[in-house]
């Protein structure tokens, strides 16, 4: 039946529609640059969503447990086949997406007949010095986008756009200042899906954070303190300050303390 390209069209259009509301009620991703490094952060209930992949590589992930770690997997491989055939400076962001996850990710989305990756990623590279750190995003089918300064995912490409314009209004130089801004704006997504799952799915592409009320620090702080009842906030940095190769590092809960209002350190301890 999938042969004649009609039914072809309309099992693809099925699945979008499958996995647009498999993201419904996941976290978003964010991924910021600083001075000195590159913070991911998100929110997750015990699963982890922020991976180590290389010396100067890491990801984000929003989606299924299952098909985020069967890609890091092939991802890992990947980096390490590349660095012992080539060399540590060949193994890139831009190769892992472009020749790595992106057509994996596009040949099971397209494949009607087998399971797609419920998943959309974050990949991010640390620059040798400010300024050339490289951020891409994948979704679900495989399509990517390279951005700079920033990057997230979520639910759907209005709250992608509505949490972006958002960052692009903060200033962000420290890594206290990154903090804050990744943790307002991942706020600002969950609080957009939530608001999106409420009315039905309403929060449709045509509605962007340009006909949203602005919404202030406060009211995002304190979305961000419910969240915080049955999740926690999963944070992690390339820092280019680190000694040797490797420059991943989860993020310590003082660090995060002398970047948040004292009403969010509480749940956080």
């Amino acid at each position: 039946m999938y042969e004649e390209p009609y039914r072809w069209v309309e099992a693809v259009g099925n699945r979008r529609q499958y996995l647009d509301e498999q993201f419904k009620q996941g976290s978003p991703v964010v991924g910021v640059a600083y001075e000195t490094g590159i913070l991911l952060m998100t929110m997750s209930k015990g699963t982890p969503k922020l991976y180590e992949i290389y010396d100067r590589l890491a990801l984000g992930g929003m989606g299924h447990p299952a098909d985020l770690e069967k890609l890091r997997f092939n991802l890992l491989e990947m980096a390490h086949v590349e660095g012992f055939n080539r060399s540590p400076s060949d193994v890139t962001g831009g190769r892992m997406v472009k020749y790595g996850i992106a057509p994996m990710i596009k040949q099971a989305f397209e494949e009607v007949f087998k399971a797609p990756f419920i998943v959309k990623i974050v990949l991010v590279e640390l620059g040798q010095r400010p300024g050339k750190d490289s951020f891409l995003t994948i979704d679900y089918d495989g399509t990517f986008d390279e951005k700079i300064r920033h990057a997230v995912v979520a639910a759907s490409s209005a709250i992608e756009q509505e949490m972006t314009a958002y960052l692009k209004q903060q200033p962000i130089a420290s890594l206290e200042e990154a903090i804050g801004s990744a943790i307002r704006t991942l706020a600002l997504g969950d609080r957009a899906q939530r608001h999106a799952l409420e009315n039905g799915g309403e929060h449709g592409e045509a509605r962007t954070g340009s006909d949203q009320q602005p919404v202030d620090s406060e009211t995002l702080y304190a979305h961000m303190r419910q969240c915080l009842a049955d999740k926690t906030i999963e944070c992690a940095l390339l820092d280019r300050q680190m000694p040797g190769p490797s420059k991943y590092r989860t993020i310590s809960i003082d660090e995060l303390g002398r970047a948040l209002p004292g009403h969010l350190v509480t749940p956080l301890t």
